[in-house]
Parts: structure tokens; sequence; C-alpha cells
């Protein structure tokens, strides 16, 4: 073990080898590593004093103690030993450098001075924790009540007295300068200008609505420096930790986008125009390019399903970030992760070509991100350079890219900081959470108008998030924001390839019914998709064509991931053979999936996922014609009362529908016209207006957008106990870390069990019951995401005795293997046995 002399003050100590990092070499580190990272908002200063203070309070003879006890540098019968186990994280080494900034800066300048100061004092503070809270819900000041901990717990004097020489004169500089705080006060100052002019252009301007959307971008600013911070200090502790680690990283030393874009049009120059529809993608991937000189903002790319906008939207990113010369990365947002590695894919095989004169690049440029990604598929490198996002293009999820917004704690956070001067493209925006779109509006307005950064919204159904509540925050769409260059009808018309007929009526069809229209269609047309909302919808229908047509393949939620991979490469095999086949699927084939049937019936469902089962027929113009007939089935066939966004959707739907048969002029000419979608989506937008704000379910009648900027009812009741104090005045109020604590981008917290599909998920289980420590068992545990399905609470609640954890206390959970069916997933058994057939 290396020796440690008396004086040598400790950051971290190695577990390989028990080599000390000074706490000297840790903030330095941590300081320059956070300079450059804040460079990209000119904040160059106030990124290398955070790293400096952020782990200040280390030099306490406390934590001193602590760490080395805790490693056996100490004698445990030395007076200066302690109960490490005891003292882990109840010693305070955050809050020294906190009290140190806010004590030299707070009382100097005006109000955007001490705005400025507590931003910073709440990104040390934060640091191991996640953003605090300045006002907790019921009212409590809960950053003064960290401001003014007392010395003997935060150590403050022995902090200062410890700190080197040269480390204390550099911090003198910088706290005492006189412009330290100059450039974060003017983007403030031009944040409070954009917002009071914005508002100033409404019909009905509210100062408070300006003042609420101010507070929120500054809450996204705050979140941008601790970012910068918490980036720093991971990557420099990892660095210390293993040293392969730093070797790794890209440090944004990447392929240069003239490479990228070169390997791009190459590609593009091989296409087959010939086909109808192939020139008719070229023509939409040339407006891209044609697109990307313009200034960066947010853009919308309304394309067909089947229009090629993957590639014609990188070529638009690629174009744009060389032409403007700052952007730093691309972003693709998915919101399914069944369909990212598809796409990364496509990409990969285009910009990370194995002939290229560089084999090192390989998984350097396209970088997947996402929950779902495989043992096999995720690299030792893929995993570093995940932790922050360091490639030129990455693909994650919607999820993803929300909790980097709006999480706690700060593994989300640490990456914040990198969606500053991007180009990010949204696919399929429509899926968008509704209760997020104010918190979504804003945050990008902010990402777009002051962090550099573009964005396109790329769908066949453009939800109208420039027409919600512009006083909550609506999108700032750049003037003439659409890429396309002809009218979008014309477009629509070009790509029309499926007919849509609407056979609804009253009283609904039954199973059997729709069963025997599936048979009928498939002797007509060979391929049929029927597409459901419910998984005993889909079951039902399954069963009875099955009984008749033996070619008929089930598809749900209630499948593991590597289960409906067989089953969409069994579909695949028989559509390419020009063979018959049936497939009886949720929406889980919908968005995205590249699969091509020759019919299709969709149950009632909104005109957004209609749009995408049509997609998946006639998708590459094999037919002169594709047919998608609408049913409707009565609330008892298919109930959807827990299933919000399907049941206001098809409400809407039903509207929109029966507005087209009685030729309104409201809408399009059919379904899919770009008309009749804006109409669908404002009727549905009206609809769900109240829920846009994320509203929080509980005792209080609050939201997180007001949690998170102006905070009103932590203010009320911070007011109904101390009255209207001067302490609050130039104050930042938000609740934080409340608000983050409640924050989930998907709804429903499902809960996942392993299920013994085939051999390899049989395999899986039997070594995860065998494994050491299973829960750090990182390559087995991505393994059984492939071998997962997610089931809701309620449905968690009946499986008392059919799942079992695979060693007590883990918290990894199996399910027998006589309840997993290779033909459902979660069996008929388990179903009717359970009454889990809405699950």
């Amino acid at each position: 073990m290396p020796q440690i002399k008396p004086d040598m003050n400790i950051a971290h100590i190695r577990n390989s080898d028990g080599a000390p990092q000074t706490l000297e070499t840790h903030l330095t580190g941590v300081a320059a590593l956070a300079k450059e990272n804040a460079k990209k908002f000119n904040l160059e200063k106030l990124g290398e004093l955070l790293g400096l203070l952020h782990d200040g309070g280390k030099y306490s003879s406390q934590f001193q103690s602590y760490i080395r006890s805790a490693e056996g540098f100490i004698d445990q019968d030395s007076d200066e030993y302690v109960d490490a186990a005891q003292q882990k994280g109840k010693i305070d080494h955050s809050t020294a450098g906190t009290q140190w900034l806010w004590q030299a800066r707070s009382l100097i300048g005006g109000a955007l001075d001490m705005t400025c100061a507590q931003m910073l004092s709440l990104v040390l503070a934060s640091h191991h924790s996640g953003l605090i809270d300045c006002l907790t819900p019921d009212g409590m000041d809960n950053f003064s009540r960290r401001i003014e901990k007392s010395d003997n717990k935060t150590h403050l004097d022995e902090v200062r007295s410890k700190f080197p020489e040269e480390l204390r004169k550099r911090l003198q500089e910088l706290l005492e300068s006189p412009d330290l705080f100059e450039p974060l006060k003017k983007l403030l100052r031009e944040l409070r200008d954009q917002e009071k002019n914005y508002e100033l252009a409404l019909e009905n301007p509210s100062g408070e609505k300006a003042t609420a959307r101010y507070s929120f971008k500054i809450g996204l600013y705050l979140r941008m420096l601790f970012s910068c911070l918490i980036d720093a200090d991971r990557t420099d502790t990892a660095d210390f930790e293993k040293r392969r680690a730093a070797a790794l990283r890209q440090k944004g030393e990447y392929t240069g986008w003239q490479t990228l874009t070169e390997r791009l049009e190459a590609h593009l120059a091989k296409f087959d125009s010939s086909k109808p529809i192939n020139y008719e993608r070229r023509k939409i991937s040339e407006d891209c390019k044609a697109a990307a000189a313009r200034d960066k903002g947010i853009y919308t790319l309304t394309v067909p399903t089947g229009g090629g906008k993957t590639l014609a939207s990188l070529r638009f990113a690629l174009n744009h970030a060389l032409y403007h010369q700052d952007i730093e990365r691309i972003f693709y947002v998915i919101p399914f992760t069944t369909i990212i590695d598809q796409n990364a894919d496509v990409v990969r095989k285009i910009l990370e070509s194995p002939d290229l004169e560089s084999p090192d690049e390989e998984g350097r440029v396209v970088l997947e991100c996402h929950s779902n990604l495989t043992a096999e598929r995720e690299t030792w490198r893929g995993k570093i350079l995940s932790e922050n996002w360091d490639a030129p293009i990455i693909f994650t999820t919607n999820v993803q890219f929300l909790e980097t917004l709006f999480a706690g704690g700060t593994r989300s956070a640490r990456r914040t900081h990198q969606l500053a001067r991007s180009v990010i493209i949204f696919d399929e925006i429509q899926t968008l959470p509704i209760r997020t779109v104010h918190m979504f509006c804003n945050a990008l307005n902010f990402l777009v108008g002051q962090c550099g950064s573009t964005a396109v919204l790329c769908t066949a159904t453009q939800p109208l998030l420039g027409g919600v509540d512009r006083q909550l925050g609506a999108l700032n769409f750049t003037p003439s924001h659409e890429i396309l260059s002809r009218g979008l009808t014309e477009v629509f018309n070009q790509f029309k390839r499926v007919e849509i007929i609407d056979k609804r009526r009253n009283g609904g069809f039954s199973y059997d019914e729709a069963a025997d229209m599936a048979l009928e269609e498939q002797k007509l047309s060979g391929s049929v998709l029927v597409v459901a909302n419910t998984t005993k919808t889909v079951r039902e229908v399954y069963r009875r064509v099955k009984e008749k047509f033996v070619r008929t393949v089930h598809l749900s939620a209630n499948m593991c991931p590597a289960h409906r991979k067989k089953a969409l490469a069994e579909i695949r095999e028989r559509l390419d053979a020009s063979l018959p086949v049936i497939c009886v699927s949720t929406q889980v084939i919908e968005a995205g999936i590249d699969i091509d049937f020759s019919a299709g019936i969709r149950l009632l469902a909104g005109l957004d996922s209609i749009a995408q089962a049509s997609g998946r027929v006639n998708r590459h113009a094999l037919r002169l014609n594709g047919r998608v007939s609408l049913l409707n089935f009565p609330d008892e066939e298919e109930n959807l009362t827990s299933l919000p966004d399907i049941c206001k959707g098809r409400e809407v739907a039903q509207r929109v529908l029966d507005e087209l048969s009685a030729k309104s002029n409201l809408v399009g000419s059919d379904v899919l016209d770009p008309r009749t979608i804006a109409h669908y989506f404002e009727y549905y937008f009206y609809n769900r207006r109240k829920e846009m704000r994320y509203n929080v379910k509980a005792e209080r009648n609050d939201n997180l957008l007001n949690m998170l900027s102006s905070n009103l009812m932590a203010r009320s009741e911070y007011e109904r106990m101390h009255g209207k104090p001067e302490s609050l005045k130039n104050r930042l109020v938000q609740s934080f870390k409340s608000a983050a604590d409640i924050f989930r981008a998907i709804d429903a917290p499902t809960r996942g069990i392993i299920v013994a599909y085939g051999e390899e998920g049989e395999d899986l289980i039997t070594k995860l019951c065998g494994s050491f420590n299973p829960q750090k068992d990182i390559a087995l545990l991505r393994k059984a995401q492939q071998y997962t399905v997610n089931v809701y609470p309620h449905v968690w609640k009946k499986l008392d005795g059919v799942i079992h954890e695979v060693q007590e206390g883990t918290d990894i959970w199996y399910l027998s293997k006589e309840y997993y069916s290779s033909e459902f997933g979660l069996s008929e058994m388990l179903v009717s046995k359970f009454g889990l057939a809405e699950a």
C-alpha cells in the first residue's frame, strides 16, 4: 500500500492500488475541466471558480480523518480514527465552498449580482445531491438554512486556513474580480429583455407570466452551470480511479463535419431515383440540404411516413453544422428504444464504414445511449462516452432527453451542457408526453435562443406546439420554419400510397367480425396488419384469426424485446418472399418500424396513431394502392379507461372523422391530409390544455411548471409563516429537488420482470440466480433488458407466487417459466389466473 504523508490532504483513494489523489490535484483538475465546459457560455471564470471551491470542505480534519480511517491509513487505536461506516454520507464537504462564495459575493453589487451569487452557491451546495430546493413546497427557506449552517458543521474557517497558497491566491483573484459576474449578468439581462418583448407582443400581456418564464429559464442556466461542474468532477475522479477511462475519452476531438458530410453525400449519390417514391424521397433530401444554410432556430420537417426522414434530417444536420462552424453535436431524440437500434445502425454504416482509412473511428462517431442497449452492443468505450455524451452524433430517447433537463440527482444533469451548440432532431415529436408540453417548449426555446442550438421536429403528424398557451410556453418557431419547399398537401399527395376507409358504425364491431375482416383482407391482399389499442383486444382477435389461418403472428408489450425481434424477423422474412402473413399487434409496431404490409386494419385511435399504422402499409409503394380500414369497438370489447392518451385521442378522432364525413371545410380531403391533422391537434390540445403544466397529483394543487419558475404556492406558504420579508427579494425560490423527485418522463412507473424466453432467457435467469453479486453484474443485467417484460403496479401486486427474486434482497425478479408463452409472452394461463387481460 502506498505511503501517505501525515500532512497530505486527500481527495480520493484509488480502489485498485490504494494510491491517493491529492485534494489540490483534484481541485485544479476539476477547475480546468469546468472552465472548458463553461466556455460555450462565455462563463469560463465561473467554471474555474466552481471547480476550485466544490470540494474545498475536504480540507477539514474531520473529512481527512474519515477518508484515512475508511481506507485503513489510521490505526483503530489512534485518537484520529473514526468509524467510517457510521460517518459515510454524514460529513458535509460541499457547504464550506458554498459559504465562502456567498460571503464573498452576495452583498456586492445589485439585484443581478445577488442572483448570480445564489446560482453559483446552489451549484456548489448541490454537487453531490442534485440541485436542492431554494424554497421547499411547504415554504421553508432551504437555501438560507444551508448558507447559515454553523462553522462547527461546515469547518469553513479551518478550510480557508488550509487552502494551499497558490489556490487561495487564484481564488481571491476570482472572488475579488469586479467583472466576475458580468458575462452571466449579460446573459440574464438578454433573457429578461427577451421575455418582456415576447410578452408585449401577445394579445393579453402579463408581467407575472413573463417573470415566470424568466425564472424558469434562469433555472435552466443554473442547470447548465451545474452540469459543467458535475461533468468536470465526475470525469476527473473517474480518470484517476480508472486510468484506462482517460485514454478512451474524445474530449471534443471528433471526426470533422466536413468529412462526415462527404461520407453521407457519397452514400446518397448511390441511391436509385428511377422509382417515383425514391424520386420524391430525394426531393425531400435536397430540401433538407438547401435549408441547412438557414439561421439557427426551431424548424419542422413534416414528412409522410416512408419519406426517408432519418437520412434527410441527418443531411440537414451535418450541413447545418458545417455551415455554422460552432455546432458541436447532433442528437437524434427518438420515442421508442425499439427503433433506435435500426436508425443508429443505418447512420453508423454510412459514417463509420469498415473500409475507412481510420478503423479506430468505430464507436467514436455514432453513440447509442438508451436503456435497451444490449451487452453485446455496449463496449467499454461506449459506456465511458455515454456518461457525458462524448461523441459527435448521439442517438437517445425522449425519456433521457427530458431527464437530462428535469430529472433529479447528478447522472442525467451531468449531460445537460452538451445540449448547447447542437442540432437536436426529434423523431415522431407527436409522442411528447402531454403533461410536459410547456416545460419542453420553454426548455427548447432556451436551448435555441440562449445556447446556440437548432431543433428539428420530424413527423408525418405535426403537433401544434407553437399554438399552445404562449404565456405558459409555446415553441418560438423560426419564420418559414417548415424545411420542405413545397406545400405540405402537395408532398403528402405525392406520397399517398394508402386509402383509409372509415368503416365505423353504431354499436361497433365484435372480435369475431374483426377477425373475419382480417381473414377476408388476407385473401384479397396477401399480407395484413391489424393494430388494436389493448393487449386484450390483440389477444382475442389473434386467437380467432389463428384458428383459421396458421401464418398469424402476435405482437404486444407482453412479449420481451428479444421475443418481439424474433417475431418481426419472421414477419419480414415472409413479406420479403411475398408469402401470406397476418400480424395482430398493439401499437408497438407503429412508430418507426420499417415493415411493409399490403393492407391494414386499425381500431380507432388518435389520428397520429392511425397515420403511423398506415405507414406500415404499402410503405415502399410496391402496389398501386394500399388499404387501411378503420373499425370501432364497443367499450366492453376495448376498454380504454386505463389508457387516457389513447382514449382522449380516440374521442377527438371521432369528432374529426365525423367532420370529414360531413365534408366540413375545416378539414382536408382525407384523414392524412396535413390540414386534417392540424385540425385534429387543435381539438386535442384544447381538450388537454389544463394537463400541460405537469400537474402534481398530491394534496397541493400545484404543477412542476410553477415549482420550477415563480413557485407561487411555496412563496405563499413562506409569507403565511413569515409575512413578506425582504429576504426573498432578488432571490431564486424554485423547488428544484422536490420538482425533480416528482418528475417522470413516462407516467406509469412500470416494473421489469425477467422471463424465460427460449434457452437464452432460461440460461440468463440461472446465471443471475447463481451470480456472486447480481446487482453489479452489468453484462448480465444489460442482457436481461432484452428478456424483460414491464408491468404496471396494479399487475405487479397480483403476481405473488409466480415471480421470484434471483437472490434475496436484490429486487431483481423473474417469472416462473410456465407463465411465459412462446406465442403471447405473458401467457394466457397467467392472464386468466390473475385477471391481467388489460395489462
